[in-house]
C-alpha cells in the first residue's frame, strides 16, 4: 500500500485505517496474547504486526461516518446521501 501510494506521489509514514470496532484497535495495540484472541487465525494477525512495526494505524471513527459502508452494505436512504456527499459524489440533480 505504501509503495502504490508513493507511487502517486504521496508520502505516508503511517497509512490511517478507519476503523468503527473498539476492539479491534485495542488488539492491535497489545502485543501479548491473551485467552480472548487464542480463536483468531494467524493471518489475522498481519494487521497488528504493520502497526506494531509502525506502517499503518488504526483510527476510530464513529459507525454512522463509516465510509465503507456505502460499499458494502444496503444503507436508508438518508444515510447513503450523506456517505455519498462525504466522498464528493454530486448528486444526479446537479449533473444536468
Amino acid at each position: 500500500m505504501k509503495q502504490q501510494l508513493k507511487d502517486f506521489g504521496l508520502k505516508l509514514e503511517k497509512i490511517p485505517i478507519k476503523c468503527d470496532n473498539t476492539s479491534a484497535i485495542n488488539i492491535s495495540k497489545n502485543p501479548v496474547l491473551h485467552s480472548r484472541t487464542k480463536h483468531i487465525e494467524i493471518r489475522h494477525h498481519f494487521l497488528r504486526d504493520h502497526v506494531q512495526k509502525g506502517d499503518c494505524v488504526l483510527e476510530f471513527v464513529e459507525t454512522s461516518k463509516q465510509l465503507a459502508d456505502i460499499f458494502t452494505k444496503p444503507l436508508p436512504r438518508d444515510t447513503f446521501y450523506v456517505l455519498r456527499r462525504e466522498l464528493g459524489i454530486l448528486d444526479e440533480q446537479y449533473l444536468a
